[in-house]
């Protein structure tokens, strides 16, 4: 009886890895992580909040204010993106700076504690969709009514989601808490020098209450909800395909190639694209869990009929 070749035992039932689906060489060209591209992405992250907030503070006006809220969100998601990726050292080479940089640029004015995401978040790639993932309340597994889900979207935009994420921490003073704090006092600090002080109630407080919170569950939705198996690497999380204005608003900095990230740990995250080019070309397209959208997403998360 002959071996069978990589792509035929693919379809057998043991615990897939990277070495079985690209070649050495291949890896080693997807792991290379970047000072340049890592000060980059954080740079561009506060830019595009600074730009939305300039356009605000230039022509107020409720439209403004919603598409300043809406990108501004986006980007905060973008930070916390950026934070997982210091979670896994993949920003800057070395830990020292992806602490720094993972603490005080992306995790602290988020209010959100960089090691607790990392420890929670290393248990989640080593038990992913299994009953240890503490991840695992984040995404349904089996489907929703649709007026739940839209209910939970409403929950989000409303402030509520947030309110009771602030009231399910601790009030104790940890060193997180103190980091989170200075960092939105030097944020605060800044706007007030610029006569602007509002801006941080208007357009950090609040995107940070309302889209954030909503970016952030249709991203639990999409990477991990519903997948067909939990047990197959190639099937347990997903990759959803984006365009323009959904990475601008909703999937910033490749976070929709979350099957890659999972298959690939080590790949930094603007190499995730080429990474998934690069399955696909090898012929492992058909086993991937994909979707074509957010939409369709939704559609898979709530069915109609779905009670």
């Amino acid at each position: 009886m002959s071996t069978p070749r990589p792509a035929e035992r693919l379809s057998y039932d043991g615990v897939v890895t990277a070495g079985e689906l690209l070649t050495l060489p291949e890896l080693r060209s997807l792991r290379t992580v970047s000072a340049g591209r890592g000060a980059g992405l954080v740079l561009h992250a506060w830019a595009v909040i600074g730009g939305a907030m300039l356009l605000f503070a230039a022509w107020p006006s409720f439209l403004t204010l919603g598409v300043a809220v809406v990108v501004i969100g986006g980007r905060q998601l973008g930070l916390a993106v950026l934070m997982h990726e210091t979670s896994h050292w993949l920003l800057f080479p070395g830990q020292r700076p992806n602490n720094l940089v993972g603490t005080w640029l992306c995790a602290a004015p988020i209010w959100s504690d960089l090691p607790a995401y990392r420890r929670a978040h290393h248990l989640h790639h080593r038990y992913a969709r299994q009953p240890e993932d503490p991840d695992l309340p984040l995404a349904p597994s089996a489907p929703v009514a649709r007026r739940a889900l839209w209910a939970s979207f409403a929950r989000d935009l409303g402030g509520w989601t947030a309110a009771a994420h602030v009231a399910g921490r601790p009030l104790a003073l940890g060193r997180a808490r103190r980091q989170a704090l200075l960092a939105n006092a030097i944020l605060l600090g800044a706007l007030a020098a610029i006569g602007q002080w509002h801006l941080y109630v208007l357009l950090w407080l609040l995107p940070l209450a309302t889209w954030y919170q909503l970016a952030t569950r249709l991203r639990n939705l999409s990477e991990h909800g519903l997948v067909p198996d939990d047990d197959d690497p190639l099937r347990n999380a997903r990759s959803t395909a984006v365009g323009g204005l959904a990475r601008a608003l909703l999937a910033p900095y490749w976070v929709n190639h979350h099957l890659e990230h999972h298959l690939l740990v080590f790949v930094p995250c603007w190499r995730l694209p080429a990474a998934h080019a690069l399955l696909l070309a090898k012929g492992h397209g058909k086993r991937m869990e994909t979707a074509a959208g957010y939409l369709d997403v939704l559609r898979r998360t709530a069915p109609a009929g779905a009670r």
